[in-house]
């Protein structure tokens, strides 16, 4: 490929450049090798401008910037950030052409309705990929890496992934779509099949300042989206849903609480998962489902995957009968042990999480709901007393310690939480999660539900630079194989 190959439809480019080979592209100036064509990139610690002419030097074969720079080889456009996924979807051959790709974004329930959709497809005999919290799947296996980004990968590595997808012939993508992957273009090149909203509570606000900001992120999804389905019980999913009908966004809603084009009736929770109506409006027809997963929040999260994956062609009655086959997904109410006492584990890492979550789980215990739950460090610590207000509402006993610290000192992190709690409400304090989950274990008696929060699927904690192993899986398994 040569630069007027690769900047072909995407903008104009000095003529004299046209026909300079081109071996790659990258914003990472450790990566620029001889050919490749380097994007300059301004972001909060770093730009890229100020490296340009060291990457001529390097070898690069061109370089391009949103600030004009002067140079030889150089490629000014308006937004760096914005050409750079269309460079790399042209370096790799468009390969999201070759699949249907959908995304789900909003503050929670990406990770389940993207699962969710993607066994869905799988059970219908589709060869699926997934990216997000989980890790990526390009249909061949799950792979979860905690040191890449944690739900979205940086442009360069997403369209590696696709490209790789192409290659195994993988039929479907769900992907989750991060605010901050949004603020930063990094799908620019892209038409979603079907683009899903979930709901949008405080989160990110470190990165995004205010609700209005983060809004504006999630909201960017559905100028790329040849359809969308939005969760109209929320607020901001109102929003969406009226933006989507003046940009003339095909529109599928739905509710488990009102009217909209997909609604549920019927509503029974169990320990053991949910039972409930689903009616197509449009279709006048209307169908039983079972669930895996218990919750009302839960079954929003299943009848938007099983729309979703409805609006990329599939019958939603052949959708609704493989979601019924589903077991679940890992980290998202996840049962650890089911004796004497339940041990349950959830990504659950806001308040809002935290109020569905606890909520869910408190007219279901026999006996006392035992929290255990921290906010991350250097992550928006304006939610943390949030976070302590909404555990109190429902927890009978809470212990208050750490998720990942990071650089910041974790008893901070803890006092923020405790900040929130009522004094009234006792609660413990450690800064060892692993003694704050065998801490649990030890009050748990008959009936009780130990809820482990924040955490997951994900089997680390970030102290400082280091990434220590820990599973809160393993954990539980070890202590009730001790206790035999």
């Amino acid at each position: 490929m040569n630069i007027g190959e690769l900047f072909k439809g995407i903008c104009e480019i000095p003529a004299e450049l046209s026909n300079i080979a081109v071996s790659g592209v990258t914003s990472d100036t450790r990566e620029v090798e001889s050919g490749f064509v380097f994007v300059c990139i301004k972001g909060e610690r770093f730009d890229g401008h100020s490296k340009a002419a060291e990457m001529l030097k390097k070898g690069a074969a061109a370089v391009v910037t949103a600030e004009r720079l002067g140079l030889q080889n150089e490629i000014n456009v308006p937004n760096s950030r914005a050409v750079y996924p269309e460079l790399l979807s042209a370096y790799y051959g468009r390969p999201t052409r070759s699949f249907k790709l959908c995304a789900v974004t909003g503050t929670n329930g990406k990770t389940t309705i993207a699962n969710i959709c993607a066994e869905i497809t799988r059970e219908l005999g589709y060869r699926t990929g997934v990216i997000g919290t989980l890790g990526t799947d390009t249909g061949s296996g799950l792979h979860y890496s905690h040191n890449g980004p944690p739900t979205t990968p940086e442009p360069r590595k997403l369209y590696q992934l696709f490209a790789q997808m192409r290659d195994e012939k993988t039929e479907y993508c769900f992907i989750e779509a991060s605010s901050q992957a949004l603020a930063q273009y990094r799908f620019a090149a892209e038409s979603f099949k079907v683009g899903t909203f979930t709901n949008l509570t405080r989160d990110h606000l470190d990165y995004h300042k205010t609700m209005e900001n983060y809004f504006a992120a999630k909201r960017r999804l559905f100028d790329m989206c040849e359809n969308a389905v939005v969760n109209v019980d929320d607020e901001y999913g109102r929003k969406i849903a009226d933006y989507c009908r003046e940009k003339g966004v095909p529109l599928k809603t739905v509710s488990i609480d009102g009217e909209a084009d997909f609604y549920t009736e019927f509503v029974k929770l169990t320990p053991r998962g949910s039972e409930f109506i689903l009616t197509d409006r449009a279709a006048r027809k209307s169908y039983p489902v079972r669930f895996a997963l218990t919750g009302k929040y839960n079954v929003a999260n299943a009848v938007e995957a099983a729309v979703t994956v409805h609006l990329t062609g599939v019958p939603l009655d052949e959708a609704l009968n493989a979601l019924q086959k589903i077991k679940g997904v890992a980290g998202r109410l996840e049962t650890l042990y089911q004796g004497d006492f339940t041990v349950i584990r959830d990504y659950a890492h806001t308040d809002d999480g935290l109020e569905k979550l606890l909520g869910t789980l408190k007219p279901l215990t026999e006996g006392r709901l035992i929290t255990v739950f921290g906010a991350a460090g250097e992550r928006d610590a304006g939610k943390r007393p949030d976070m302590g207000r909404a555990a109190a509402k429902y927890s009978d006993l809470m212990i208050v310690t750490t998720d990942s610290p990071r650089h910041e000192d974790p008893q901070r992190t803890i006092d923020d939480v405790a900040r929130g709690i009522p004094e009234s409400m006792p609660h413990e304090e450690f800064i060892d999660r692993k003694a704050a989950v065998l801490r649990a274990l030890e009050l748990a008696r008959k009936g009780d539900v130990v809820a482990l929060c924040g955490k997951g699927h994900e089997d680390y904690q970030a102290i400082g630079d280091t990434y220590y192993h820990f599973d809160e899986k393993e954990i539980v398994e070890e202590y009730f194989k001790e206790a035999k």
